[in-house]
């Protein structure tokens, strides 16, 4: 067998390609300028709508057991998706509102309340041990300095504020713009998403159709029991932690606890993240109620982490804890808060390619 026969030596070939085709992208990026704002311009709405085709796919495949037509299906998928969102308005709106406002009519007892705490630190700094007189004292320094230059620049206060109105108004046609486009999109995934697979395999040998369509089927399974599991973990979590602050009395009750069902998507470090504003206002109302917060914090997610969980996700992702934690710090630092939330399943579906890749590979 000659040299370029070789498994090997091809794929060392195909990876120094990969590089310097990348190599020769970043020298002509301008290039690719254009492409970069399509794309940045159309993700959001596309993993908006995504997200909602794999919570709606199942009440649609269902009604089509039922002899139901799909195009009847996705309407009452559509129908079922706005009685849910006008219900948690009707019910949970006035709740939140009331809770907001309580929080507003509070906020200059609590700014009075630090402003107290940091005099009585200024006052009786002497007690405490040298490093944190320093970090106070540079602390100090530093808000005092930024107060003094953002007051001795008024014209660029003027301008930010200036810029901040447009960004106002740019960011209201964005949401018009996805309000419009993800429906759209949500309809046509959901009428023809069945088809993709097949679509795809076109693009392949006939004799690879069947790994393909193994491949894109794992995958698929692999984002819809992440999408569809986490989503129901989360209201769990939400619905859980609800309970719990209920029964300690603690004010704001259904906004923390909706908090902490929205930041429970973020894996690893979502529990972390909701238990601070928790024990921020506990603190306020009774500095013994913290005790209580994060016993209600460890109880939820040991029933996430034991019982729920492991039941409605199972076994699908199967990644290990430092695994997780490796992936979340490096997407934090490369892509930000965006990275946190999809790096899981964007690793998990790498994973499936890469494992069913190197079964074909074996198997030739």
């Amino acid at each position: 067998m000659s040299l370029l026969e070789k498994r090997w030596f091809k794929t060392m070939i195909a990876i120094i390609l990969f590089l310097v085709i990348v190599f020769l992208i970043r020298l002509n990026e301008f290039l690719l300028t254009p492409l970069y704002v399509l794309v940045q311009t159309i993700f959001l709405p596309f993993v908006v709508a995504g997200i909602l085709y794999y919570l709606c796919r199942p009440l649609v495949s269902i009604l089509e057991k039922n002899k139901v037509p799909r195009w009847i299906a996705i309407i009452a998928a559509y129908l079922a998706m706005i009685l849910i969102v006008y219900g948690l308005i009707r019910i949970v709106g006035p709740i939140i509102n009331t809770q907001l406002e309580n929080f507003i009519n509070n906020l200059p007892a609590m700014i009075s309340t630090i402003t107290e705490w940091i005099k009585y630190v200024q006052e009786n700094r002497s007690m405490f041990p040298d490093f944190i007189q320093d970090a106070f004292l540079t602390a100090s320094e530093e808000i005092e300095s930024r107060i003094q230059n953002n007051v001795g620049n008024i014209a660029n206060i003027i301008a930010d504020s200036i810029l901040g109105i447009f960004g106002v108004i740019g960011g209201f046609i964005n949401t018009i713009f996805l309000l419009v486009l993800v429906p759209f999109i949500l309809f046509y995934m959901l009428k023809d998403g069945h088809r993709f697979a097949e679509s795809v395999t076109v693009f392949f040998p006939k004799s690879k159709k069947d790994d393909i369509l193994k491949i894109l089927k794992e995958m698929d399974k692999t984002i819809a029991a992440y999408i569809q599991g986490q989503m129901l973990v989360s209201v769990i979590v939400g619905i859980l932690l609800y309970i719990g602050y209920l029964i300690i009395d603690l004010n704001y009750s259904l906004v923390l606890a909706l908090f902490g069902m929205m930041t429970n998507v973020i894996p690893f470090l979502g529990p972390y993240i909701a238990v601070i504003p928790a024990i921020f206002v506990a603190l306020f109302q009774d500095p013994f109620m913290v005790i209580y917060v994060a016993i209600i914090m460890l109880v939820a997610q040991q029933i996430e982490g034991n019982i729920i969980s492991p039941n409605i996700m199972g076994k699908t992702l199967n990644l290990h804890p430092l695994t997780i934690i490796v992936l979340i710090l490096a997407a934090s630092n490369f892509i930000g808060i965006l990275g946190v939330i999809f790096v899981i399943p964007a690793y998990s579906v790498l994973k499936v390619i890469v494992i069913n890749i190197s079964r074909i590979i074996r198997e030739v």
